[in-house]
């Protein structure tokens, strides 16, 4: 089995695939919290907490982090708790992916988008497609019908909003994020959850109508507009220009990345 790891500033991705190629299944997957300040030791305690007796089954670790503490630890973590002669890859500016980085610095983009990009066009290869990640950051990316990578947009993501609001207006409060009875809210908490859900959702679907608007290739009906992220749940059925949910796309990104790097490594 193959252990893939996301590390993102919010929560850790793991996720354990059985199988290859397009025969390979998420077997099972878990979230838990970022803590930038946890040391190799600690994360691979909580990995294989969470593994059990399944961690003898492991064969191979893909691993990214946009944490750079993180990413740090996890170098020294894979080879020590996941050796004895399995083939690991962590991803990080270098490495090989064959996802051309249509952009003014390569060495810019984060590994989690570029793995997003990877199993975007791996999942949906009739056309070109865009990815909406909804995390600490809301990222909308551009992928061609060839597998190019070719830009994207940020912006801040739901909850650092809804934290940034709630720290600097003294009488907003944090609120349970669920779409209110109606698009006016008849009280704070409801103004507060039509805002955040309606508005970021309107957010959204300008910025993937705009990519559809001005970017070659991007006009026709065969685009399609991926959802993953661990808002993904909350925000899809409020976009109107999602076409489907995938929850796990960044791993199945680090899956990919993975059964190339051995394939290269054979010839």
């Amino acid at each position: 089995m193959l252990l893939a790891v996301d590390v993102g500033n919010t929560n850790i991705h793991l996720g354990v695939f059985a199988g290859v190629g397009d025969h390979a299944t998420m077997v099972q997957d878990w979230r838990i919290h970022t803590d930038p300040n946890l040391t190799s030791d600690e994360l691979a305690l909580q990995i294989r907490g969470l593994l059990g007796s399944d961690i003898e089954q492991v064969t191979g670790v893909a691993a990214l982090s946009t944490v750079p503490s993180l990413l740090r630890e996890l170098r020294v973590m894979v080879p020590r708790y996941f050796g004895g002669g399995h083939h690991h890859v962590l991803l990080e500016p270098g490495v090989r992916t064959g996802v051309p980085l249509l952009v003014d610095n390569p060495k810019e983009v984060g590994t989690d988008r570029v793995a997003n990009c990877l199993a975007a066009h791996h999942n949906y290869p009739d056309g070109p497609c865009i990815t909406v990640a909804f995390g600490t950051a809301t990222v909308v990316d551009a992928v061609s019908a060839k597998g190019e990578f070719l830009g994207g947009a940020i912006a801040p993501g739901v909850n650092l909003a809804v934290e940034a609001l709630s720290e600097h207006t003294v009488t907003v409060r944090k609120v349970e994020l669920m779409p209110p009875r109606s698009v006016l809210g008849k009280n704070t908490v409801e103004a507060l959850q039509s805002g955040i859900l309606y508005g970021f959702a309107g957010q959204v679907d300008g910025l993937v109508d705009r990519v559809r608007d001005t970017v070659d290739g991007f006009d026709s009906d065969d685009v399609t507009v991926v959802a993953t992220g661990y808002l993904a749940p909350l925000m899809f059925d409020e976009c109107e220009t999602l076409t489907v949910h995938h929850p796990y796309l960044t791993l199945d990104g680090l899956r990919i990345v993975h059964e190339r790097s051995k394939v290269q490594r054979r010839r």
